[in-house]
């Protein structure tokens, strides 16, 4: 694990003028009298980032009043026990319960490049989130557990290995592109904002003055209201670094003063890969061995479909992901309506609790489907239902 400290700096390299020097003297004073594990609450990100810009970020989150500085880190320090114990989380897969690409292709965010000052750059689309599908495939712990693993793992990852390429660069923080295309208010439901304000407070409290700048892209006209929302889960100095765009283009513009041209994806007004590609790409990669992936919910009250075209090279293994009661009949089939394998019967063995995982059934286990141009996945409600309820299709294609 990268981000224990194995000894605490005596010396600092140089100091910076935008802070009261005798706080910090206290503060520095008072760090080297505790153990190691609230000096690596502190020194989250490893001492790389050094002792000056380190004990700044903390200071500044409580506006230099040490005493109440001291709090934090000691409230920091006690929320960070349990993902501790776990190294945090360093398998992405365990982290979740889930193919982490399965989860993003659900609720699409990627690091990609890097910001004019060195700040890597984190692209999440809410928009595009389906709380359904995410429900049905991990939990609520699952989440937490996997955004710690992204900020002691992916993120440190990132930030040490900008620093050893560019030895002057001391402020560990993000630009966060927020893009709303899509979004509709009926995502923001309290099941959505509950993950938000869980992630903000992690983030506001473990993980103090880190972002250097927001931009929220494609806001839609509802947003002003919701806004005001999620801004009460965020300090004042934090949510002053947020600019808002309705408009693409004005968004554009921003982006490229922030954000060199060749480190900007295309989809938001650079020439670097664009997000769609980095997404599918990373899909196709790791312990999956895939070469893409398909994952769409559908809603049975009684009887639903999805259909996808296979290329005469590729085979897929096809899994549902659900917490669904009452169950449904699934069939694999043809353009011709025969059946590729045996109908399966999909429901969930366990009980809806956000802490519980849902049920996941291979609809072929004896072999992977290959041979046809077209297949038509179909959903049979086993009861009778006033409402319907939700499956995730997992579809994962493979070259011969």
């Amino acid at each position: 694990m990268k981000n224990i400290v194995s000894s605490f700096p005596h010396k600092q390299k140089h100091y910076i003028t935008l802070h009261p020097t005798n706080q910090q003297s206290q503060f520095r004073e008072w760090l080297l009298k505790q153990d190691q594990t609230v000096k690596n609450t502190v020194y989250s990100f490893t001492e790389a980032e050094g002792e000056v810009w380190t004990l700044t970020r903390w200071l500044r989150a409580r506006k230099y009043v040490l005493a109440n500085t001291i709090a934090m880190v000691n409230e920091a320090t006690a929320e960070r026990a349990d993902p501790r114990k776990a190294d945090y989380y360093p398998d992405a897969y365990v982290a979740l319960g889930v193919d982490p690409s399965i989860y993003v292709s659900q609720y699409p965010q990627l690091y990609a490049g890097f910001s004019k000052d060195g700040c890597p750059v984190f692209y999440s689309k809410p928009g595009r989130l389906n709380i359904d599908a995410v429900e049905a495939i991990t939990t609520i712990p699952g989440i937490l557990n996997y955004h710690w693993h992204i900020m002691q793992h992916d993120y440190t990852d990132r930030m040490l290995k900008y620093k050893e390429e560019h030895p002057d660069f001391t402020r560990f923080e993000c630009v966060s592109v927020l893009d709303l295309d899509k979004l509709t208010l009926g995502q923001l439901g309290s099941r959505t904002l509950d993950i938000i304000k869980k992630q903000a407070f992690i983030d506001s409290l473990c993980f103090p003055e880190t972002m250097n700048k927001m931009v929220i892209v494609n806001a839609p006209r509802f947003f002003s209201a919701t806004w005001g929302v999620i801004k009460g889960f965020l300090d004042a100095r934090t949510s002053a670094k947020v600019e808002i765009f309705s408009s693409m283009t004005a968004a554009k513009a921003k982006l490229r003063e922030i954000i060199s041209d060749d480190n900007l994806p295309s989809d938001y007004g650079g020439t670097a890969e664009s997000t769609t590609s980095i997404l599918a790409r990373e899909a196709a990669s790791g312990k999956s061995g895939r070469d893409r992936l398909l994952s769409e919910v559908i809603y049975v009250r009684s009887t639903q479909s999805l259909k996808f075209t296979l290329e005469d090279n590729e085979e897929v293994d096809i899994y549902v992901y659900t917490k669904a009661i009452d169950g449904a009949n699934f069939r694999i089939m043809n353009s011709s309506k025969k059946e590729l394998a045996p109908s399966m019967k999909v429901k969930h063995t366990g009980s809806t609790s956000d802490k519980e995982q849902a049920s996941v059934i291979h609809l072929n286990p004896a072999g992977r489907v290959s041979g046809v141009k077209e297949i038509k996945i179909k959903a049979e409600s086993l009861k009778t239902r006033m409402s319907s309820e939700a499956y995730l299709v997992v579809v994962n294609f493979y070259k011969k």
